[in-house]
């Protein structure tokens, strides 16, 4: 099993003035986001605004990031795609950079069967030697991953897990209970965080890591040596966080919090706009009540 860590981090790509990816600026964050309690991060994902990357953009994201992480954190690259032809060629490349593991979104707006979506991931899988890690998002894709797809999935020997953001923890407990021995579950969903632990669940691909990743840490170590109280206290104080991160798609919160924080990261590539005024009050007046991790 390849150890990729319990805290990863879903990271967002920096732009420049120009709106050009800020390759230095985005190998900064990777380094502050390991400083501030992440295992790892994943990169040119739904955070990393992927729908508007260039391949050239993320493979150049890749190559770059691996090398500012390496000895020190994980890089999951994000390789998904409603075409199986191109998640292949994209999981190639990431191989040939040398990244730890590819992350596989289900295929959006095709609205594939069931047995569409296992024999993509199957396809996928058997073209690499990468780990390789599902990603089932119904609010974005349409199309939910079903339990049993899962666990199909699970048998083969390089799909080692699954980033789950349905928020149905009858479902995730389910594939707990049935995946091959070693499968793991992060959430993909900051409010999801304890409650999957609480059922069998690994960790986490998060979005609030960005600014409170040593107190999702702390939540996670807390409740896995067994300290359930400061586990729930801890999450109990984040929630208004987390929800103020999702309160219009992200990033575009994240993206503001950011750059008020310090850390620049840029503006973002349309369709996505900047946090209107309503928004930004918002994330100003919950940002008063954190202490924010991220190193500037």
């Amino acid at each position: 099993m390849t150890e990729l860590g319990r805290l990863l981090t879903a990271m967002v790509t920096p732009f420049d003035d120009e709106g050009g990816v800020d390759y230095e600026q985005a190998n900064k964050l990777a380094r502050a986001l390991l400083d501030s309690g992440s295992d790892g991060v994943v990169v040119a994902a739904t955070t990393g605004e992927s729908p508007t990357l260039l391949k050239d953009e993320e493979v150049r994201l890749f190559t770059e990031i691996k090398s500012a992480v390496a000895g020190r954190g994980s890089l999951v690259a994000y390789t998904g795609s409603n075409s199986t032809a191109e998640a292949l060629e994209a999981t190639r490349k990431a191989e040939a950079i040398g990244v730890d593991a590819c992350l596989l979104v289900v295929p959006y707006y095709n609205k594939p069967t069931q047995e569409g979506l296992y024999r993509h991931f199957r396809t996928v899988a058997e073209s690499t030697s990468l780990p390789c890690l599902l990603y089932n998002v119904p609010s974005r894709t349409v199309a939910n991953m079903t339990a049993e797809t899962v666990i199909r999935l699970s048998q083969v020997d390089n799909i080692i897990g699954l980033k789950e953001a349905g928020g149905n923890l009858t479902q995730m407990s389910r594939i707990i209970s049935g995946a091959a021995p070693g499968f793991r579950i992060w959430s993909g969903s900051d409010n999801d965080i304890l409650p999957l632990l609480a059922v069998g669940g690994y960790g986490v691909i998060s979005v609030v890591s960005h600014l409170v990743g040593k107190q999702v840490r702390e939540m996670m170590e807390s409740y896995l040596r067994g300290d359930n109280e400061t586990a729930a206290r801890i999450h109990r104080h984040l929630v208004p966080l987390i929800d103020a991160m999702f309160v219009v798609a992200n990033p575009i919160p994240l993206k503001y919090a950011l750059n008020l924080h310090g850390f620049r990261v840029g503006s973002l590539r349309m369709p996505l706009t900047e946090a209107d005024d309503k928004t930004a009050a918002l994330i100003r007046e919950t940002l008063k009540n954190y202490t924010i991790d991220l190193p500037v």
